[in-house]
């Protein structure tokens, strides 16, 4: 499949070729699913935790005698059943992060792109960079894609780690930068618009070829 490429004027400049294998396939909404679930569980911070009767500050000493009170026996006051004691099988701070199978996350990768390409929300620009660093320009330059009275959340993919241009794009509250070789199914899926550089719609189109 052909789609245009784009200026930073948002005049149509040439074609490029799309592989049909990375832009065309047809929607696969599970493993869409399954990659988000899999990025928003590794993204968790397990910090819930609670002291056992081990941990909690206090004595080892009876608080009374065993026999002759007539009350049920207790060895300390840090058991679970007094104000204060341990807390019984409460949470303790674990890992909820998981491995997804790697050709189901690249397949959810490939899924997304189509999706985006078959909806009209991806867009191809001409390879560009930010010289001076300064958000003002990078965002002059997204403006032909971008409604600038209201920003969408929008998503820049690029071909190689270019310092000036993320310097640029960390101030710019809707946009989110991705290198084309670590995409995030979230922030695809989620982007009302996604801009891909020249180059990197063809390093896309050789990486998740196979």
């Amino acid at each position: 499949m052909e789609s245009k490429v784009v200026s930073t004027q948002g005049k149509e400049l040439r074609s490029v070729e799309l592989a049909e294998a990375v832009f065309g396939l047809p929607i696969n909404e599970d493993v869409i699913y399954y990659a988000i679930n899999n990025e928003l569980a590794n993204m968790r911070l397990g910090t819930a935790c609670t002291k056992d009767r081990s941990e909690v500050h206090g004595t080892n000493r009876r608080p009374y005698s065993q026999k002759g009170t007539g009350r049920a026996r207790h060895g300390d006051t840090k058991s679970n059943v007094y104000v204060g004691g341990g807390i019984s099988f409460g949470p303790k701070p674990r890992d909820f992060s998981y491995m997804m199978p790697r050709k189901a996350k690249r397949l959810a990768m490939k899924t997304i792109l189509s999706l985006k390409a078959q909806d009209g929300t991806l867009s191809i620009v001409e390879d560009f960079t930010v010289e001076s660093g300064k958000t003002k320009d990078l965002v002059k330059a997204l403006a032909p894609f971008v409604d600038m009275k209201a920003p969408q959340r929008t998503v820049l993919v690029l071909a190689d780690d270019d310092a000036m241009l993320k310097r640029a794009a960390r101030n710019v509250p809707w946009l989110s930068y991705l290198s084309f070789n670590r995409l995030r199914a979230h922030d695809l899926f989620y982007g009302r618009k996604v801009v891909v550089l020249e180059s990197a719609a063809k390093k896309l189109n050789e990486f998740y070829a196979n």
